[in-house]
């Protein structure tokens, strides 16, 4: 079910295209036969050049298509994105070693203040690009599928539930044959912004289960920890009884978990975390910023509430015009209809909505280079 779903990346990046490391671990998203959707609608920037971006790991199959489609279009011109996690990426983003960053929480307050530097005097902007559910996947000898509610999630990954067959466990589960064996909880070891969607849905949703704010790190100690999105979902399919979260396009074949909501349960798709953000509101710190904060204590049983947006970071000035157009010219891709289609094809992501969409090409319209 998780592979149809979402799919394998299949896309065929071109030598030289692309330089993408897997967060935490020595492997790179390689190529590989298949097709990927071509960059028709991208304004490609005369005389090409090379865009350099670092993020969030989240994002790796979903660029590897971008990237491949929009730098077999755009002839001369190279982007190299670096899956370094969602915090590094911001940090070499704020260091003006990278012109945007992938970053699975917007950027906010002190950082935002910081970035007001980086990009010479002006804003810095958060793009939702990549809207994607955040699985919890398992490790679990003959089960393919849990039934947990939000307080129950809390309680594994925080320590108070340490065995399969937990009475909370198997309430919800009465079809399922537990196992008297240990639980194996994996977090990231790495700040990251999937932690930090994950712990803000557990704090919201678990209430006294849960009683830690929001963090781009792991706030309990960890039983294992693991680096990246890659990382994780080694530990988990390396282990027995082992449990974590990942972006939805990491899942591949290990067992994942149905989320309590209201009166039922959900399991995750592209088109229940997109039902999420449509109701989302607006977070914007400036007139040019797509910020938005979600709802995770819906009721709504069409709503898979744990969802990762992941967003890339911009700044509204950059100090040469050849920069500045090549931001805009690979972002515009990215939110394209056809930039939306590719990495749905590849990673199983919710294409943003026209609406959103308009929204975001009226800021990248405005990107220039500082006078």
């Amino acid at each position: 079910m998780k592979l149809s779903r979402f799919g394998q990346f299949a896309g065929a990046a071109l030598a030289g295209a692309l330089a993408l490391t897997a967060c935490g671990s020595d492997q790179a998203v390689a190529p590989s036969e298949g097709g990927s959707t071509a960059a028709g609608s991208a304004e490609c920037v005369e005389g090409g050049g090379t865009l350099a971006g670092a993020g969030a790991s989240s994002q790796e199959n979903a660029m590897a298509a971008w990237v491949a489609a929009y730098s077999g279009t755009c002839e001369g011109t190279t982007v190299n994105y670096d899956a370094v996690g969602s915090g590094a990426g911001v940090s070499q983003f704020l260091d003006g070693a990278v012109a945007f960053a992938g970053s699975d929480s917007a950027v906010a307050g002190e950082e935002l203040e910081q970035a007001t530097e980086r990009c010479n005097g002006s804003d810095a902007v958060n793009l939702p690009a990549y809207i994607s559910p955040i699985a919890v996947i398992f490790n679990l000898e003959g089960v393919d599928s849990l039934n947990l509610k939000p307080e129950v999630i809390a309680e594994i990954f925080s320590g108070e539930i340490t065995k399969w067959n937990d009475e909370k466990i198997a309430a919800d589960n009465p079809d399922v044959e537990l196992p008297d064996s240990e639980i194996t909880p994996v977090n990231r070891s790495d700040e990251s912004g999937t932690t930090e969607n994950f712990t803000a849905y557990l704090a919201a949703a678990a209430g006294d289960a849960w009683p830690h704010e929001p963090e781009k790190t792991w706030p309990v100690e960890p039983k294992e920890a693991a680096q990246g999105s890659s990382g994780v979902v080694s530990a988990v399919e390396g282990g027995q009884g082992t449990i974590g979260y990942v972006d939805a396009s990491h899942a591949g074949e290990l067992g994942t978990v149905a989320v309590g909501v209201g009166d039922g349960f959900v399991e995750y798709s592209p088109e229940a975390a997109a039902a999420i953000v449509d109701t989302a509101e607006s977070a914007a710190s400036n007139d040019n910023d797509h910020a938005i904060a979600l709802d995770y204590t819906t009721d709504d049983t069409s709503v898979y509430p744990i969802v990762l947006v992941s967003y890339h970071v911009a700044c509204m000035e950059y100090a040469e015009q050849a920069e500045a157009d090549l931001v805009k010219s690979f972002l515009g891709y990215v939110i394209s209809e056809e930039g939306q289609q590719a990495a749905a094809d590849e990673a199983g992501s919710a294409p943003i909505s026209d609406e959103v969409r308009e929204r975001i090409q009226g800021t990248l319209d405005q990107i220039t280079a500082a006078a």
